[in-house]
């Protein structure tokens, strides 16, 4: 126990002590920048049992303790239908992080299984949103946050201008449609991948990935292939240009209304002729 006691520690310590730069400066300007954490918020912390959800909780810890904000966490795990072994993982993992973790059942990787879907992928987390969603009103959570990156946004972004057809990424921060007083948050929006494997590494840790059982089925092969992609581009165009990602994130900061054909909010669309003048 000691040791677990100890590991825990040091890993705290890297966060905000080897990784203050990278991590945990960049996680706070997150909070900040985008108010994500309010006085009195009760955030439900949603770990998935990989990296990224693992970090965010011990980021959310760091806050709890030396932050000048009073709020409250819960640290919730959704079983979609993990194997045995991935679901002792995760909760070895959160152990020997000294997370409080509390493991809720659903079925989903049986229902769309059953559903014979020709996008897992997007039923299961439309699915996942829903039970997360209904979890939080179970514990009167007005805030859900979510282990989303900088490069899942970056990534997210040319997916939607690639193979959507619109310019379109994810938010810091959003207002539930179905859910009355539930935002979702992303508290690691502004951390790239690349420093929390370092974070893994340094640390000697190790995390379930997907541990989807569709993600190795021919069907999901397009949908998996897809996101490769963009990781393969950016790291292409990188190696000619340092800031591509950089440039592509804050683009969406940065859009010039005087110069795109046609905006869209709300299902509503509006082009650039309306406001022309001859």
């Amino acid at each position: 126990m000691a040791k677990n006691l100890e590991k825990y520690q040091e890993i705290e310590k890297s966060i905000i002590k080897t990784y203050r730069k990278e991590i945990w400066a960049r996680f706070i300007k997150a909070i900040n920048e985008y108010e994500l954490i309010n006085e009195g918020d009760n955030i439900m912390v949603c770990i998935s049992g990989g990296k990224d959800s693992f970090l965010l909780a011990k980021c959310i810890q760091e806050v709890l303790r030396h932050g000048k904000i009073n709020f409250n966490a819960r640290f919730v795990c959704m079983n979609p239908g993990y194997n045995n072994a991935n679901l002792e993982l995760i909760k070895k993992n959160a152990e020997l992080l000294n997370i409080d973790l509390e493991i809720f059942e659903s079925n989903i990787f049986e229902s769309v299984e059953v559903m014979d879907a020709k996008s897992p992928c997007y039923m299961c987390a439309r699915m996942r949103r829903g039970y997360l969603y209904n979890k939080a009103q179970e514990l009167k959570c007005n805030k859900i946050a979510l282990g989303h990156h900088f490069n899942d946004v970056i990534e997210t972004t040319l997916l939607s201008l690639f193979y959507g057809a619109e310019i379109k990424t994810m938010m810091p921060k959003l207002h539930s449609d179905n859910f009355k007083g539930i935002e979702l948050i992303r508290p690691l929006f502004l951390v790239h991948e690349d420093y929390v494997r370092a974070w893994c590494t340094h640390n000697d840790l190790h995390f379930i990935n997907c541990a989807c059982k569709f993600t190795e089925s021919v069907f999901n092969k397009e949908e998996e292939s897809k996101r490769k992609e963009m990781k393969e581009l950016i790291r292409y165009l990188l190696k000619s240009n340092k800031e591509i990602d950089n440039n592509i994130f804050k683009a969406l900061d940065n859009v010039n209304l005087n110069c795109v054909l046609g905006t869209k909010k709300d299902g509503n669309y509006k082009s650039f002729l309306e406001e022309y003048e001859d």
